[in-house]
């Protein structure tokens, strides 16, 4: 059977083997980011229908799953904001019940949480990632490029209640791009925002490969891991390309060794080990994991956080 709606799987930074669904016809969106990858929009709408019908993506599912093939996800995204289909609920509710097996999860760029129906819909989803990029109306309008209707007072405090109803896995992606939304001023605004929304994880990302606009920067891996140092202690990791590990565990031998010695002089969050080994949080709890079933470290709570100690 041709894949018309279904892509990949594909190798994703942060959500394993991930089979894309995509429910929305290139390029239809209610924003128009400069960064985006998949390029200007072409359909800036706010309008929520049935671009894509559930049975079209049920009918593909259904073949491509009837063998059982081994996914970590299948994931909502690709070309557009997939939370402008309308029949989005009734697609992932379908998933679960028929492929209960499969974790599902949605790449949303989360300006339509502040309608009901939309938390409704997408309360099943194993994982939610949205994105917030600014929190100031200025940086809003230059990043982001919203439609008309949208208003960013409204996006954060649908972001706020959806959190609060949640319980899922809640992956907050912020995009930076340099000299708009990096400064002080934002980046303060920014974290008092994140602060009430809790996700389970901020995840900070830059470009990578050619955006919309020819003028977007990548920040350098320092910047990141700078904007990254001053959002703590919120449980923020770094997934841009740009930034990532220049090898694996297994192939640096010293990496316990170099954690190892700063504990011995101060406890670290597990956040604050992945920030100084530039890995992601999982890499990062797995290490420790590792290093405290060795009896190298152990682990105490303190007013609700954990951190890894060492007993020497």
């Amino acid at each position: 059977m041709k894949y018309k709606y279904l892509f990949g799987p594909v190798p994703s930074r942060r959500l394993g083997t991930s089979l894309g669904i995509d429910c929305i016809k290139a390029k239809t969106c209610n924003l128009d980011c400069i960064y985006c990858e998949c390029g200007a929009t072409t359909l800036l709408t706010n309008d929520r229908r049935e671009y894509v019908s559930a049975s079209e993506i049920l009918n593909e599912l259904g073949d491509y799953l009837k063998n059982g093939p081994r996914l970590d996800y299948i994931t909502f995204g690709g070309s557009g904001e997939p939370t402008l289909n309308s029949a989005i609920g009734a697609i992932v509710r379908t998933i679960k019940k028929n492929f209960p097996a499969y974790k599902t999860a949605l790449l949303t760029n989360g300006t339509l949480l502040s309608l009901p129906e939309v938390r409704e819909a997408i309360m099943p989803f194993d994982c939610v990632l949205p994105s917030m990029d600014a929190v100031s109306e200025k940086a809003f309008r230059a990043v982001n490029r919203p439609h008309a209707d949208l208003s960013l007072d409204e996006i954060l405090e649908g972001l706020g209640a959806f959190s609060r109803q949640y319980t899922g896995i809640l992956l907050l992606e912020v995009f930076i791009v340099p000299s708009i939304n990096d400064t002080p001023e934002e980046l303060s605004l920014l974290k008092k925002v994140i602060e009430r929304v809790r996700p389970t994880r901020v995840q900070l990302n830059s470009l990578d490969r050619p955006g919309t606009c020819g003028f977007v920067e990548p920040a350098s891996p320092g910047r990141l891991r700078e904007i990254a140092e001053f959002l703590l202690p919120l449980p923020v990791e770094i997934i841009s390309r740009n930034a990532a590990s220049a090898a694996p565990f297994a192939a640096t031998g010293n990496v316990p060794d170099t954690l190892l010695s700063t504990i011995r002089r101060r406890p670290l969050t597990i956040e604050e080990a992945a920030l100084q080994l530039n890995v992601t949080i999982n890499d990062a709890a797995a290490l420790l994991l590792r290093l405290v079933d060795e009896g190298k470290l152990f682990r105490e709570e303190v007013n609700g956080r954990a951190f890894y100690k060492s007993p020497q």
